[in-house]
């Protein structure tokens, strides 16, 4: 069976710079990807290549075994995108009915305003609308032709708390009815609750790849968070530590071995406090890997 989205030897330059180096990588049916990595990692243009919107300087992108312009993937294909424009004159029903009419089996309208919790928002003007109202219209036009594969960027960038997890409930709800998803996201704890396999890719290049417990395998340890007086210098010099990152009066620091560096702490600051401890996580996993590389 073809698979429903792939990178084969992808190679795409821009200028002096190259976006995509000799990448490969995949998605199963039934399976969401998250896709991540920092600014300008290549992650914007192997979306692209996946819809077929760039030209590829070597190797091919396929979409269900198929050139992702083909017309009949294209109607098997949602896409969420942070580029292009937006007519801002039309409704957010005027926007749905529009795009549904591209696809021979559409969702309902009312179950598109549902499901992208637009209920009440059909007559507003795109132009009106909030920043997260606009990322869930967004969400609306991916869904509203009933998809075989969504390809989502940044698709809850803008939404609160609740919103974001409504988004996470449907993106899930999709995926379990056999739904493919290609997620790129800046929000890590959105890829470690979603996400099948995740994807690390920095400067053109994939550097990791595994299920969320096998990216933060990579990285061993504990991480400390604490109020203390000890200045960031001091602590990163301390045997066993790995990373030092102070937020306001909470220092957090990653470490190999814990009991360790607690122990150092107590003994040079009689004053810490609000002492907690938690196993290493994706950030951690993603950080340690794409400063590896750097």
């Amino acid at each position: 069976m073809n698979k429903p989205a792939e990178l084969r030897d992808v190679t795409k330059r821009f200028d002096r710079t190259t976006a995509l180096d000799d990448v490969s990588f995949s998605i199963e049916g039934g399976e969401l990807v998250a896709l991540l990595g920092p600014n300008g990692a290549g992650k914007t243009t192997a979306v692209r290549s996946l819809l077929g919107l760039t030209r590829l300087d070597r190797g091919e992108a396929r979409v269900f075994g198929l050139d992702p312009r083909e017309s009949r993937n294209r109607v098997r294909t949602g896409a969420m995108l942070q580029v292009g424009r937006v007519p801002e004159t039309l409704r957010v029903r005027e926007h749905v009915e529009l795009f549904s009419s591209y696809y021979p089996n559409p969702l309902a309208l009312d179950d598109v305003m549902s499901l992208a919790g637009l209920r009440g928002l059909e007559h507003r003007l795109f132009g009106e609308l909030s920043g997260g109202q606009r990322q869930r219209m967004l969400f609306a036009l991916a869904i509203c032709g009933r998809p075989d594969l969504l390809i989502l960027d940044e698709p809850t960038v803008g939404l609160d708390v609740d919103a974001r997890r409504a988004i996470w409930e449907e993106i899930r709800r999709f995926v379990g009815k056999g739904g493919s998803v290609l997620l790129t996201t800046h929000y890590l704890e959105e890829a470690d609750s979603l996400a099948d396999r995740i994807i690390v890719i920095d400067r053109g290049h994939v550097i990791a790849e595994g299920s969320p417990a096998e990216i933060k395998a990579r990285v061993s340890g504990k991480r400390i968070r604490c109020s203390t007086s000890l200045a960031e210098p001091e602590l990163s010099t301390l045997p066993f530590v790995t990373k030092v990152n102070r937020d306001g009066a909470t220092t957090e620091i990653l470490t190999s071995n814990s009991e360790a560096v607690i122990r150092e702490l107590l003994a040079r600051d009689r004053a810490l406090s609000n002492l907690e401890i938690s196993s290493a996580g994706l950030e951690d996993a993603f950080l340690t890997l794409t400063k590896e590389v750097a």
